[in-house]
């Protein structure tokens, strides 16, 4: 654990979350917002910046917190026997208040963009994630192997000998791959302060000519990336270190569950 107070953890999330949406949020609205000098530019570039985005979160949180930036990285190092409990409300606290500030801030810089934009879905999509094809049933299953990929890889990247201060550069491309390889069907929320927060301000400022924020997708980039998340981390310890939790079955179980629930939604749309 980290050797600063839980309080000043706290902060370390704020920032390097607030860090993080900022960059991820804002390359975003600067390629789907019209009249940007960065409209259009495309995924490769959205898929870059957000890589680039975690990195920087992760350096300008990781000397007071342990920069997980993430809910569900959090709640799967928890659940996972990794991390304790009782800094999870902080750390989760932390990752909102960032994401609340970092989607603010955002809608701010592109202030006038916003009246010059009029496709609703491209201002939503600056906030929150939305699916290529609505199709609960695989997006769901997205969601859950994104976050899972990004977990395994963060807790291997961790066992590994690596320079110091390299860490965050390498999760970043981590990062960069899971966009390019799987966030194409979902827009690869993989984080649920990433989703949630942002998806709350959609809703609260007063962004010109928005429509809704899709409130009936909404709990895919939340559900799928914790059970990713603690999919990935509880098989890791099992894997790896040979100490299997009963949380990795009831995790499995619990996706189950969700994915028939979210085979009926698709049956209802159809």
């Amino acid at each position: 654990m980290m050797d600063t107070s839980l309080g000043l953890q706290f902060v370390g999330e704020i920032l390097g979350t607030f860090i993080l949406i900022l960059f991820g949020g804002g390359v975003v609205a600067g390629v789907v917002l019209d009249k940007t000098k960065s409209n259009n530019a495309g995924w490769v570039v959205i898929t870059i910046a957000w890589g680039l985005a975690v990195a920087m979160g992760a350096y300008v949180s990781g000397y007071l917190s342990l920069a997980h930036l993430n809910p569900a990285l959090t709640l799967g190092l928890a659940f996972a026997g990794e991390f304790p409990w009782a800094n999870v409300p902080a750390y989760m606290g932390g990752q909102f208040i960032g994401a609340f500030l970092g989607a603010t801030i955002v809608w701010l810089h592109y202030y006038p963009h916003w009246k010059a934009t009029k496709d609703q879905g491209a201002k939503l999509g600056v906030f929150a994630t939305g699916p290529a094809i609505r199709h609960y049933t695989s997006n769901l299953f997205g969601e859950t192997v994104g976050t899972f990929a990004l977990v395994f890889g963060i807790m291997s990247i961790g066992a590994n000998e690596i320079s110091a201060g390299l860490n965050p550069l390498i999760v970043g491309s981590l990062i960069v791959v899971i966009g390019m390889a799987l966030g194409g069907t979902t827009g690869y929320a993989i984080n649920p302060a990433r989703d949630l927060g942002p998806r709350i301000m959609h809703a609260i400022l007063p962004i010109s000519g928005k429509g809704s924020s899709d409130w009936a997708y909404s709990w895919v980039p939340v559900v799928g990336p914790i059970l990713g998340a603690t999919i990935a981390a509880t098989a890791y310890n099992a894997i790896i270190n040979h100490n299997v939790s009963v949380w990795l079955y009831v995790s499995v179980a619990v996706l189950i569950v969700f994915e028939f629930i979210a085979m009926s939604m698709d049956k209802k749309q159809a």
